[in-house]
């Protein structure tokens, strides 16, 4: 355990900052699945602008790298294009 009142704080707010960004990278995961299991074109096409709007947010705090935030937007696109 630690002793310092500084390392004591710093686990306070690793804990805090842990439960954040799991809270976030959960939500994205479970917006990417729910677009994926899309199968309505105009549905998808509305889900489609919230989603990316979060893979950018989570980008830009690191919580994601932008390249796979890019990769899962063009992926994401891609499906969408395919549905009827």
């Amino acid at each position: 355990m630690a002793n310092h009142k500084s390392s004591l704080k710093r686990i306070r707010q690793e804990q805090k900052r842990r439960l954040h960004n799991r809270y976030y990278a959960k939500a994205m995961r479970a917006a990417v699945r729910k677009l994926r299991a899309t199968t309505d074109k105009a549905e998808a096409e509305n889900q489609f602008p919230a989603v990316q709007k979060m893979l950018d947010k989570l980008a830009k705090t690191n919580l994601i790298h932008k390249n796979k935030a890019s990769n899962l937007k063009s992926k994401l696109a891609r499906h969408i294009q395919k549905l009827a």
